[in-house]
């Protein structure tokens, strides 16, 4: 009797490691060089908007404003450094005396005036000397009109200095009998008469051996006198200067 055919399972080992294919599953129309690369997709190409240039007008204004701030930094420094070396003080003035000499009305109605004034001019400073330079004036008024003028000397005015300077003013104003009647009226209803007297005096500020730029020197002095008559002594009830400097 002839042997039945055996059939024998496979077994497999499951410990076993997988076994991969020798070759890939590659479709015949298809290379391998191909099917390696993976597939590629588009993407849409996005353009930089290229940079905005600043015009000339914008730089040149930045500039001119960084100048600007350099400048007045600097000025700045300048000035205090100068204000701790030298310690500026105000020069300070007074009137002492006032002397009327002629206050006429004439036949034509023209008032003459003639002032004799002593002012005191004093420089505080230590180490700031003052050149009072030529085209100065000084008026004696009363309200808004001018009464009579005249100027100030050329001198220099040292450290610590005190100078008495004897101003003489001489005027003429015309279509003065309304003028000359309301002094008299305020005179006899009052006992006193404002006045101002105002200076205006270039000067040159000389800080230790510099000496600087012309300025002017303004004062304004606010006299109260019991009388305006000529050839009497004029007492000077009260009286108060004031200083302002301008480039």
């Amino acid at each position: 009797m002839a042997d039945h055919q055996r059939i024998h399972p496979v077994v497999r080992d499951v410990e076993a490691p997988p076994q991969t294919p020798t070759a890939p599953l590659v479709p015949r129309d298809m290379s391998k060089s191909d099917a390696a690369q993976p597939p590629q997709r588009t993407h849409p190409v996005a353009y930089s908007k290229p940079p905005k240039k600043r015009s000339c007008c914008c730089k040149f204004f930045c500039w001119t404003i960084s100048i600007l701030l350099i400048l007045i930094v600097a000025i700045g420094i300048t000035v205090g450094i100068l204000y701790l070396v030298f310690r500026p003080k105000l020069p300070k003035y007074s009137v002492d005396s006032l002397q009327i000499t002629e206050f006429n009305l004439s036949g034509d109605n023209n008032l003459s005036a003639s002032f004799d004034v002593r002012i005191t001019a004093r420089n505080p400073n230590k180490k700031i000397g003052i050149y009072y330079e030529g085209g100065s004036h000084i008026g004696a008024w009363y309200s808004d009109t001018k009464l009579c003028e005249g100027s100030l000397p050329k001198f220099y005015q040292g450290h610590r200095n005190t100078t008495v300077l004897n101003l003489a003013l001489t005027g003429q104003t015309q279509d003065a009998t309304g003028l000359y009647n309301t002094l008299q009226q305020k005179q006899n209803e009052t006992g006193n008469i404002p006045l101002d007297l105002k200076v205006k005096q270039p000067v040159r500020v000389k800080l230790g051996k510099l000496k600087l730029f012309k300025v002017k020197f303004r004062v304004r002095c606010r006299l109260l006198v019991d009388s305006i008559s000529a050839n009497n002594q004029i007492t000077i009830q009260s009286s108060s200067c004031k200083f302002r400097l301008r480039l």
